[in-house]
């Protein structure tokens, strides 16, 4: 933290505008509700909005884009000044994505953060709160500046919005200003900007994809998921297979791939960016697969941490990563599911799914507080004769309302697994290819722009 002046603090008007006078931090901590986007099987208009965030002078909190990282072994030293501030760094402290931090909370604010710079050692991260004025603020920094090592990392919680005062604490050393409301996640967001890898400065999206059940159609989903966002949303995305024993994305994509997603995980330590580039097969431009083998030659026992570093490797190089988990439980696979951005569970409207399909849903949201709930599809529903438990009773069983229905189309899509093809090649029209568009919509925050034909291809009906 360098104790540098570029401005004079006689250039700070000391009348700010506090725009939150009565209470400023009142609202510092507030319950995420995650209302569940209603996505129908028509063609998606408009994407759904971002968040706001608290930026209103170009600072703060910004648009997050891309997947979220586990944070570095940092310690954290919170000096607060209201208990709602401990108790929003109590949930940030409980997040998946700051797993490997340490964080300790005293109270007192930037006086109190003096008086423990002043005997202890410095910790990476200093998280100040101070609701004084802005002069009173600039001086104590000043103080704290001289008890701090030069490398630290601060990040002031203050309750005055002003571009003036936030370019003084710049001046003097301070990495990050966050003016209230806030929610945890992006508390979380900003301190992981300020420790990012230089040498992975990018984290692509991962959306993993698993079946309540056996036969319910996730491989289907996950598959034309991957493909509805890299040729119908148009982002670069890749399909990872880690149904190592029966895993069938070279069969679904028509594609003769020699080596898989086994080699990478027999050898993690090697999988590299070249590496798993060589090993990545390319159906198209914007899409590549990760596939599994095509036999069941070779018990692998793989170790967890093994699928963990060559996920991470392929999310490095790509915006968006779809990963077709198999039906089992096990240690890796909750770790997957609760690191991942998004979590899709693919469910019929039967009991089993029902049963399973809520274990599913309960167990993470409980281990992603601040993540949005796993996104339910239900699959193969109205399938003659069967009875299904209806939509409505489903949905309020499970606790998720449908993300998106996908009606019984068995000559579809059996049409286009017997030829090597998505649904959205076979019938781009169909209820089912408009639904996983929509869905591909939703994971991406982007819409679908539809092709114009040529004066050409509609007079000859192509």
């Amino acid at each position: 933290m360098p104790h540098e002046k570029a401005l004079f603090d006689d250039e700070i008007d000391p009348d700010f505008e506090d725009v939150f006078a009565e209470d400023p931090l009142a609202d510092l901590v507030r319950p995420s509700v995650e209302t569940p986007v209603e996505v129908t099987v028509e063609p998606v208009a408009q994407a759904a909005a971002p968040p706001a965030d608290n930026d209103a002078f170009g600072y703060g909190v910004s648009e997050h884009v891309g997947g979220d990282s586990m944070l570095p072994a940092i310690s954290i030293k919170l000096f607060y000044e209201r208990d709602e501030t401990r108790q929003l760094m109590e949930t940030c402290a409980h997040d998946r994505r700051m797993g490997r931090a340490t964080v300790e909370s005293i109270s007192g604010g930037i006086p109190a953060a003096i008086a423990y710079m002043s005997q202890n050692p410095t910790p990476n991260l200093l998280l100040i709160e101070s609701s004084d004025s802005a002069s009173q603020v600039l001086r104590e920094i000043d103080q704290l500046a001289e008890h701090c090592d030069e490398n630290v990392k601060v990040m002031v919680i203050g309750s005055v919005n002003d571009i003036m005062l936030y370019r003084q604490l710049i001046a003097r050393g301070v990495s990050e200003y966050l003016v209230p409301p806030f929610e945890p996640l992006q508390i979380i967001r900003s301190i992981g900007e300020l420790f990012h890898n230089p040498d992975a400065p990018f984290v692509g999206k991962q959306i993993s994809v698993v079946g309540a059940k056996g036969g319910v159609g996730a491989s289907t989903i996950a598959h034309n998921l991957a493909w509805a966002l890299a040729e119908n949303v148009k982002v670069n995305t890749t399909l990872v297979d880690l149904d190592l024993s029966f895993g069938t994305t070279a069969l679904d994509f028509n594609q003769e791939t020699p080596q898989t997603v086994a080699d990478a995980l027999l050898a993690p330590e090697r999988a590299d960016d070249a590496v798993v580039e060589r090993l990545l097969a390319k159906p198209t431009e914007r899409l590549s697969l990760f596939t599994a083998p095509a036999t069941i030659n070779q018990i692998m026992d793989i170790p967890d941490e093994s699928y963990s570093m060559v996920i991470d490797v392929v999310r490095r190089n790509v915006p968006y990563v779809v990963l077709d988990l198999p039906h089992i439980w096990s240690a890796w696979m909750l770790d997957t599911l609760v690191a991942s951005d998004e979590v899709i569970i693919v469910c019929q409207p039967d009991l089993a799914s029902l049963r399973n399909g809520k274990n599913f849903i309960d167990q993470l949201k409980a281990k992603r507080p601040n993540d949005n709930p796993p996104r339910l599809v239900l699959n193969m529903s109205g399938v003659p004769k069967r009875p299904e438990i209806p939509v409505k009773d489903f949905a309020a069983a499970i606790g998720v309302e449908p993300e998106i229905i996908l009606p019984f189309e068995p000559e579809l899509f059996g049409t286009a697994a017997n030829n090597g093809q998505m649904i959205s090649e076979t019938d781009a029209t169909s209820k089912s290819s408009q639904a996983i568009d929509d869905l591909a919509c939703v994971m991406s925050g982007r819409t679908i722009q539809p092709v114009e034909k040529s004066f050409f291809k509609k007079l000859f009906g192509k």
